[in-house]
C-alpha cells in the first residue's frame, strides 16, 4: 500500500514530467502554447502533492488558486506570489480551446518560469522523503 510520501512523490514526479516537456518546448522553435499547458499541468500536481502528503482528498479542478488555498490549510509556510496562478490557471482549459491564443516563446518562458518557482517553494515544504 502506498504510504503519504509515496502519493506525494507521484504527484511531484507527473509534475516534473509535465515540466521538462514545457522546458524542451520553451527551448524549441514553438509552438508555446503546449508549453504553457504543462506549466499548469505542472504547478496544480505540485499542489496536489501537499494535499497527498497531508492526506487531504485531490481536488477535481484545475483552478490553481483553489488548490493553494486547500494547500495553505496544511502547509502554512508555503509561499510564492498568488498572481502567478491567476495567470496559469486559464493555460489549463481555456488555452486548448481558444483558436486566437498563440501565446510566444517569452509567454511560454514566463510560465516555465513560475512552475520553477512554486517546484522550489513545494519542495521547502515537504519532507526529503516525498521529494522525486
Amino acid at each position: 500500500m502506498a504510504t503519504q510520501s509515496d502519493l506525494a512523490r507521484g504527484w511531484m514526479q507527473k509534475g516534473d514530467s509535465d515540466r521538462l516537456n514545457a522546458e524542451r518546448t520553451v527551448q524549441s522553435a514553438g509552438p508555446y502554447d503546449t508549453a504553457c499547458f504543462h506549466c499548469q499541468q505542472a504547478v496544480e500536481k505540485y499542489l496536489k502533492a501537499i494535499l497527498a502528503f497531508a492526506g487531504q482528498p485531490i481536488p477535481r479542478t484545475h483552478d490553481l488558486e483553489e488548490i493553494y488555498n486547500q494547500c495553505l490549510a496544511v502547509a502554512p509556510a508555503l509561499s510564492f506570489d498568488r498572481t502567478d496562478l491567476s495567470d496559469l490557471t486559464p493555460y489549463a482549459v481555456q488555452l486548448r480551446y481558444d483558436a486566437d491564443f498563440w501565446p510566444d516563446q517569452g509567454t511560454a518562458g514566463q510560465a516555465l518560469d513560475v512552475a520553477n518557482r512554486v517546484r522550489v517553494a513545494v519542495l521547502t515544504v515537504l519532507p526529503t522523503g516525498a521529494w522525486p
